[in-house]
């Protein structure tokens, strides 16, 4: 049960996540991932020092499906908080308003996902790419199928967060620094939509209402404190602690 909460990417009770990712990212040297690096990294190191932050630093991400957009975050050190760093749009996403249900649905996921070394996929046949870790804990609890549902390039979706090659050279590089750097994984929260009072209001009596204000706690979590909390199933439901 222990391996499968890790691979799953959502800890269980008692089982901090992301645990077994200690080993040292294969894509590091990958030559694709090393290109692109050095198309950005210059760049990124100045935008980043500017910001106060460092390349290598833990990362976390957010993407939201109805705004179409990525966020991407790094720990400023300084402060203990993770502190925005790009917004970054979505290429091409396919699919509705709702969480994945089977495979083949074309639906990009909704949840809480994490990505360790072995996720990272830099000989993708788009451009670079990263494994989200779907279907985690909760979405194996739902019944749900599926799998490979990435963030990668080349602008084409069935399913997965598309970006630009530009785009997402920055963020592999980004992520991939960050496990180098000791992150043993990091957190991907996907949502429908920026979770605000006023846009919850307006989806109220949706079908996916209830699971929607599950996932709303997950997201106030991190608005209010900002470092993404523990993330556990518990009873059919996300439940939310001191992230690690």
């Amino acid at each position: 049960m222990k391996l499968l909460a890790i691979i799953l990417g959502v800890a269980l009770p008692g089982i901090a996540l992301g645990q077994a990712a200690s080993s040292p990212p294969h894509s590091s040297l990958h030559p694709r991932a090393a290109a692109a690096a050095a198309r950005v990294r210059p760049a990124l190191e100045r935008d980043l020092e500017q910001s106060g932050l460092k390349l290598g630093a833990p990362v976390f991400i957010r993407a939201f499906k109805e705004e179409r957009q990525v966020e991407l975050f790094l720990l400023n050190h300084q402060n203990g908080k993770f502190q925005l760093f790009r917004i970054y749009p979505i290429a091409a996403a396919s699919g509705q308003l709702g969480p994945k249900l089977l495979e083949g649905d074309g639906q990009v996921p909704e949840g809480f996902y994490s990505v360790g070394p072995k996720a990272m996929k830099p000989d993708s046949r788009y451009h670079l790419a990263f494994n989200l870790g779907y279907p985690n804990a909760y979405d194996h609890a739902q019944g749900r199928t599926g799998d490979l549902i990435m963030v990668h390039g080349n602008q084409v979706s069935i399913g997965c967060l598309a970006m630009t090659d530009a785009k997402i050279e920055e963020i592999y590089t980004i992520c991939n620094a960050a496990h180098v750097g000791g992150q043993g994984f990091f957190r991907a929260h996907v949502f429908p939509f920026r979770m605000t009072a006023g846009r919850m209001k307006q989806a109220t009596g949706a079908k996916w209402e209830d699971f929607w204000k599950n996932l709303q706690e997950g997201y106030d979590w991190f608005e209010t404190r900002r470092v993404p909390p523990d993330v556990t199933v518990q009873g059919g439901r996300y439940h939310f602690g001191e992230g690690k």
